[in-house]
């Protein structure tokens, strides 16, 4: 191939030529998104102004070094002390108002690193706006603070609750004749119902006597008789505070517990002892142990006689069963 200068020029002048087109489509798609960040930036932080320019710091500037050009500038344009140096310069307002945004956006550590990297990487607008509004609308109080607060007012709630229930209920059971015949016998064995012969300033009346009576038969029900089920004392230990506090002891002796059931009766073949053919009967009654506990001795030794903990028998004697524990607690 021979050369000419008609190709040399045409291939001189054709590359740059191409790379100018290529420059200038580069150069309209890039003015094309100007508006479009312009408008994303006005919404954040100072705006179209830069914080450390309102400021008059560099981006190294230490946070004493922002506090203290805050306070100058501060003191300068607070509306009611700044003068204006020409008629109609009214915009102290505006003014101050800028300085104390750029003061909040560079004295947070975290606010500040988010703001630096929006001037690092102005193309990343949408992350921008993610940052900064998380910032702003997230909740100030530290959460587990928040947690903690919730779990104990629900703790205080709930024995609250529990305590005031067993109050009601030992008031019902002062009434029932199984409990206050058994207590009364107690307190009469105990010498609290001897009724002594008062005289002069110190005799009270019938009623003031009942009222102590009751008091006395009260006090023995609640703390000399064994009462079960959902009469039972509640403990600050059943608290939804002090079961997580616990969690970690229970789940502890729980392990322990299966382990050692695995090893006696799975792999050593032990015979079940009373206390595990009773747990073996509860777990196939769906009952908690409050409940199982608060039927009478003799319904749990039925179940004993009649072997349910074998599930052949227990299925077997499952409508009886049903009506027994409904006896049971009828009865109560």
């Amino acid at each position: 191939m021979s050369w000419s200068p008609e190709r040399s020029r045409c291939g001189a002048a054709g590359g740059p030529v191409r790379g100018s087109w290529w420059r200038l489509a580069v150069l309209l798609v890039s003015a094309s998104s100007l508006p479009a960040v312009t408008a994303l930036v006005e919404g954040l932080y100072c705006g179209t102004e830069v914080c450390y320019d309102v400021l008059g710091v560099t981006r190294e500037a230490s946070k004493a070094e922002i506090a203290r050009a805050y306070r100058q500038l501060a003191r300068r344009y607070h509306p009611d002390r700044y003068k204006p140096e020409e008629p109609g310069d009214e915009e102290s307002a505006e003014k101050f108002l800028l300085i104390a945004t750029a003061y909040e956006t560079l004295k947070d550590e975290d606010t500040r690193r988010d703001y630096d990297y929006m001037l690092d990487h102005p193309e990343e607008y949408y992350q921008h706006y993610y940052a900064y509004y998380r910032r702003r609308l997230a909740p100030k109080v530290d959460v587990r603070i928040v947690i903690l607060v919730t779990i104990c007012t629900i703790s205080i709630i709930q024995y609250y609750s529990w305590f005031n229930s067993y109050n009601k209920a030992i008031s019902y059971l002062v009434t029932v004749p199984k409990y206050r015949i058994q207590a009364t016998e107690i307190a009469k064995q105990q010498g609290l119902l001897n009724r002594t012969k008062e005289k002069g300033k110190n005799r009270r009346s019938k009623e003031e006597i009942r009222e102590q009576e009751e008091e006395v038969i009260r006090d023995i029900i609640k703390n000399k008789i064994d009462i079960k089920g959902g009469y039972k004392k509640p403990k600050v230990s059943d608290i939804l505070l002090c079961q997580m506090v616990l969690f970690p002891y229970y789940l502890g002796l729980y392990v322990a517990w299966y382990v050692s059931w695995v090893y006696r009766f799975t792999i050593c073949r032990e015979e079940y002892g009373e206390e595990e053919k009773l747990y073996i009967i509860r777990r196939y009654m769906k009952m908690s142990r409050s409940q199982f506990d608060d039927l009478d001795e003799d319904a749990k030794q039925t179940f004993l006689e009649k072997q349910i903990w074998i599930r052949e028998n227990y299925e077997s004697c499952l409508e009886k069963l049903q009506e027994r524990i409904h006896e049971s607690r009828t009865a109560k």
